[in-house]
Formats: structure tokens, sequence, C-alpha cells
């Protein structure tokens, strides 16, 4: 079956990269994006917008000052659930030639729709020790709300220790700023930052220790119930790379239920010169899976609406990708997809949680749950334009948008965002 009632709702000339998440504001009526035209280029992009989507009509939400090719760089933008304030990264402000923006060089800001250009820092940076509870002094990235809007998760890089090691962590309601030294590196939050899982340069092959975290969602709408009949309200399902007995990388789904009273108890998990920041005292991951392990396309975890099932991607038989279903009380995987062709993007479920969308062979498909089948849903070919990123159901499922370059009057391509109906 194949939809082709596809438009075009984008027709500026800059870049339109949707972020792979939360993309609709509440009521369904806008679309938040950053200005990249190309995926790899946040500190370049200096623009994060809106579009309506019944008028096409744009509004600049945020722009940076004095960007220049080194910074400072903003992207992937999301909106809140409930307040519509929108999240993205952001580069440093003291961004430039000889300190670009890096992945350990940036951080998680806000713009309220109704106050733009008004930025609200959210993680404090503070690289001059002793450091304060509640910031970071790396990077943080990809930021996600939970599904009541109060916390964010994110992926993070320490600058000062060991940068390459990226780990996860969350933003949680502080009762006031956290406050740091006055720096050209630093800056407040008005949001308790803290890491929540333990990764390590070098793991114990054949162990659960992991030297990646990445990659992550929430859990459920209310989170979940977990095996002793418990309800855990915050939870976080990421991937970690563990090491198996041979020392090949196995990457496997982990669990951290996210606690906010002991993250702010621990002031001390915050690290002292030459650490990297702690997971605090009473945060624990849980190994949820052992497998042949998960796909090594970039994509990013979802959970189901009740916090039963996360699902991923791994490799069939024939090296394909396809969705995979995990249980969360068992850890385990279950194939529910059999394409034959090979899934290409990350993915998203439809809210009511029962169609997941993705990107294959340079078109979007939609697997519906229910009756276990996949249809097409555009007709490109070969020799047409790419789909880039990740699909996004509306809030009420009757259509997708998703990102495709356009060619343009003057030869060129840029990045618009096009829609699908599903009717």
């Amino acid at each position: 079956m194949k939809q082709n009632t596809v438009t075009t709702l984008s027709h500026s000339s800059q870049g339109h990269t949707l972020h792979h998440n939360r993309v609709f504001s509440k009521d369904g009526q806008w679309l938040v994006f950053d200005g990249r035209n190309d995926d790899t280029k946040i500190g370049e992009t200096s623009v994060i917008g809106t579009i309506n989507v019944k008028t096409g009509e744009e509004r600049t939400l945020y722009r940076t000052n004095n960007s220049t090719v080194y910074g400072p760089g903003v992207g992937a933008a999301s909106f809140n659930p409930l307040t519509d304030r929108v999240v993205f990264i952001h580069g440093l402000l003291s961004a430039n030639e000889s300190a670009p923006y890096a992945m350990t060089r940036r951080t998680g800001v806000a713009v309220d729709p109704n106050k733009p250009r008004e930025p609200i820092f959210l993680d404090a940076r503070d690289v001059t020790a002793p450091y304060t509870p509640g910031s970071l002094r790396g990077g943080t990235h990809g930021h996600c709300w939970s599904a009541d809007g109060h916390m964010l998760s994110y992926t993070y890089n320490d600058e000062i220790v060991e940068p390459d090691l990226r780990t996860v962590g969350v933003l949680i309601p502080s009762d006031s700023t956290v406050r740091v030294d006055t720096g050209k590196d630093n800056n407040e939050g008005c949001m308790y930052a803290a890491v929540v899982a333990a990764v390590v340069a070098d793991p114990v092959p054949g162990s659960d220790e992991i030297n990646k975290a990445f990659d992550e969602c929430w859990i459920g709408e209310n989170g979940y119930i977990n095996d002793q009949g418990e309800h855990i309200p915050h939870a976080i399902a990421f991937q970690g790379n563990t090491l198996d007995d041979k020392g090949s990388v196995v990457t496997e789904i982990f669990i951290v239920n996210v606690d906010a009273t002991k993250i702010r108890q621990d002031g001390r998990a915050v690290g002292e010169v030459g650490e990297r920041p702690h997971v605090p005292v009473g945060i624990e991951q849980r190994r949820l899976t052992r497998s042949k392990g998960l796909s090594d396309l970039r994509y990013w975890l979802r959970s189901s609406r009740d916090g039963r099932y996360i699902y991923a991607l791994a490799k069939d038989d024939e090296n394909r990708n396809q969705i995979v279903q995990c249980e969360v009380l068992t850890g385990e995987l279950t194939f529910i997809t059999a394409n034959p062709f090979s899934i290409a993007s990350s993915f998203n479920l439809s809210a009511d949680g029962t169609s997941i969308a993705f990107v294959a062979d340079n078109n979007v498909f939609v697997f519906d749950l229910m009756v276990k089948e996949t249809l097409q849903v555009t007709d490109n070919h070969i020799g047409d334009t790419k789909i880039v990123g990740t699909p996004s159901f509306s809030p009420d499922g009757t259509y997708l948008v998703f990102n495709q370059f356009v060619a343009q009057e003057d030869g060129s391509q840029v990045v618009q965002i096009l829609k699908a109906g599903l009717q």
C-alpha cells in the first residue's frame, strides 16, 4: 500500500532539520527545527525556528550572536510536552577558531515561544575547581524530555577527563539556580545535572561493565512497574557497549531508575579534580539484555506507552536492520519485523503506540504493531533526492513529517520538511 499525499511544508533557503523526538508543539500546530543543511554542521548553525503545519509560516525562535564556522552553534530542538518550552544544543559562547564547537563544549539551552530569543541555560557548566554540585564540565547533547515534561535526559562527554567516554545524564528540577564561578567557559543553570550511567575506559571482557552509554529513551508515559510490583515513575533505557569474552563490542540495553532525591543528596558526585563526574550514590544501572548485540546503526531507543517494552534495532540473519521488542521485566528480545530490506534510520512511535515510522531504501515506511504489517508511505526512486533523519507522527496520527533534500533553482539542495498523509 502506498500513500502519495506528500507535500512540502517548508520553502525558505535555509535548512530545516528536524530532531529525532518531540518536534511538534503540544497543540500539533507548530514544528520546531534548526537551520542545518548538513547533520554534522551544528557548530555552523545559528537558527532555531518554528513552522506552522497548516500555513507554512516560519518564525525565528532563537538566533545566536556573532555566529562563525567555529560556533557557538545550535541544533537538535524539541518541544516540552506540557509547556512548549523548546530545548536544544547550544555551543559555548566563547567558541572561536582555537576552541570551536565540539562534543565536549556544548550545553542545553531552552527558549519559551512567548519569549523568543531569550536563552535559558539548563545545565550549569563549571570548569573551575572546586566544582559545584549539580554542574558538569563537558558537553551535553541530544536532550530528551520525560513524558511529564519535568526532566531531561542527554548524552555527555567530559572536557577535562577522558573526553571520549560518552555517558548518559539527567537534568532534574532545582529549587534554585546552580551558580558557578564566572569564567569564559562557565555558565549557570536552572536545573540540576548529574550523570546516571557508569562507564569505564577498559571494561572487563564478559562483564556488565561498559565503555559507552548512549542514545537513550525514557520508559513509559508514567514509568514502569518493576519485578517487585513497584511503580518506578522515572527511568531511562540506554544502549551500552560491553565486551564479550573475546573482547569484541556487544551493544546491549541497560536500565537506570532516576530518583531525583538521591541525585540531589550526593553533592560529591560532581567529582574532584582529575575525575569525571560520578553516578550519585543509590543510582544503579541494570543490564537488561544478554544478546548477540544491537545494530551498529545510529538510532535511539523507544518505549511503549505502558513501559512494558523497549524497541530497538538488531541485525537479522541477512544482516538487515529490523525492529526488536524487549520486555522490560525479563530482557527477552523478539524480532517484530522481517522486512526484505534494512531499516536505515532511527524510528518513532505514534502517540497511541500502535505504529512505528522509519526510513529504508530512501522511502518512509510505517510498521503497524497491531497487524504486524509494514506499509510504504512515500514513492521515491533511486535517483530522487535523499531522505534524511527520523520521521515523526503528528499528535493525531493522521500524517508524518520528515526531512528530504529538495532541489533549488540555483541547482543546490536544501533540507526541507515534507508531510505525508496516512489517511
